[in-house]
């Protein structure tokens, strides 16, 4: 497979991830006022987490299978808008049930977008396909880190109708999808797609990958849940907690710039084994250190992990060639969603111990991770995955 990134394609896809993973990004921000209006304790809490990951992630394979069987672009404009529209109503929602409600039809939305996205996202990158899933993935971080942004500033200003707002951006973007559906029936069915689908599936060596994202998952989803509410329990205020969540899910998407040439050149399981460990030691440092260190390991959180979903999720498209949707369902959905499992029992153990115990025992999944990712085969070591996997001239060092 030859040819450059379609770089407009990828502007329209990534904007549609900001707009979904906006979405995503407002709930752990709003959490500590969820937490004071219905008197909710840490499990609870964790609780909406749970039900947007199982409703956002953890299905994701469901719409993947249905992305590789039909042809289903229609999936990018409904899952933006349904996404936005999900999440606002949650914010004036009078009871805690009717907000869970909220929390898992905006996840629904969340889980059409990504598989079939990811799948055009891969098509379009042409020889650079970790320089081209990372342009993908930008967007999806950068609106995760706009969500307490956008929401805590809105909600302080307006009260919980201020919430409401978060549907405007995500609807006018869902629209400009869906002027693009011709673009992206061209791209899933064109030669690039066929391209792609060329080789042969591992499924031992994806469910290595899938097991090595969720140990890592388990560190993001326990800090994008609890770090509002762990510094609002050491005296700062809620306005800080969304402002050190928007550090980490920022910096993950300025990381993600650079993670996709750098996997590219020195190739993806190098990346993934040094990012993995660096997450662990910077989670590490944010409970020992805090302030202006703490903020910094924060940073450094999401540079490694977040910045890196899209080559991960490469491996796995590259681990199963024949069923790309699939994978990046399981990729992006059910190993990283899995993350927000842990964090619902995280919350019982801050329930029952503290905290900041909590936190500590989300430090040792990731080294966990590391030893795991060692066990990883070469990624594009047959024949026909490694034509189109490889940039022209490169030399396979995964």
């Amino acid at each position: 497979m030859t040819g450059r990134i379609d770089k407009r394609a990828m502007a329209y896809l990534s904007g549609g991830h900001m707009a979904t993973d906006l979405s995503a990004g407002t709930l752990p921000a709003l959490l500590p006022f969820f937490k004071d209006r219905f008197h909710l304790s840490y499990t609870l809490a964790a609780l909406l987490i749970l039900a947007s990951t199982f409703s956002s992630s953890i299905i994701q394979p469901i719409f993947g299978h249905w992305s590789d069987r039909r042809r289903m672009v229609w999936l990018l404009p409904a899952g933006v808008c349904v996404a936005g529209i999900g999440i606002a109503l949650g914010a004036v929602m009078p009871s805690y049930w009717l907000l869970l409600v909220c929390v898992v039809i905006s996840g629904l939305g969340i889980a059409a977008y990504h598989p079939e996205a990811s799948k055009c996202a891969s098509f379009a990158s042409g020889d650079r396909r970790a320089s081209g899933m990372s342009l993908f993935s930008v967007g999806g971080n950068i609106g995760f880190g706009l969500g307490p942004v956008v929401a805590v500033p809105l909600v302080e200003w307006l009260g919980m109708a201020g919430g409401l707002l978060i549907a405007v951006p995500t609807t006018i973007i869902a629209g400009v999808l869906l002027r693009q559906l011709p673009r992206f029936h061209e791209i899933t069915t064109g030669t690039r797609a066929r391209a792609v689908r060329d080789g042969e599936n591992d499924r031992r060596a994806l469910v290595t990958l899938l097991s090595i994202i969720t140990l890592r998952s388990v560190a993001v989803y326990a800090l994008i849940t609890f770090v509002p509410l762990y510094v609002v329990e050491q005296g700062h205020s809620k306005a800080y907690g969304s402002h050190l969540l928007a550090i980490m899910l920022l910096a993950g998407g300025v990381g993600t710039l650079l993670a996709g040439p750098t996997a590219d050149r020195f190739g993806r399981r190098p990346l993934l084994t040094v990012s993995t460990a660096i997450c662990a030691a910077c989670t590490a440092v944010f409970i020992v250190v805090g302030g202006v260190g703490g903020a910094a390991a924060l940073a450094g959180v999401g540079i490694c992990t977040i910045a890196t979903y899209g080559v991960t999720t490469l491996m796995g498209q590259e681990y199963m060639p024949r069923n790309i949707g699939m994978a990046s369902g399981l990729s992006i959905g059910l190993s990283i969603g899995l993350g927000g499992v842990a964090a619902v029992i995280l919350g019982a153990v801050a329930d029952s111990i503290d905290l900041r115990t909590a936190l500590w025992i989300t430090v040792a999944a990731p080294v966990a991770g590391v030893l795991l990712s060692f066990t990883l085969p070469p990624v594009g070591r047959k024949r026909s995955v490694t034509a189109v996997t490889q940039p022209l001239g490169a030399t396979s060092i995964d």
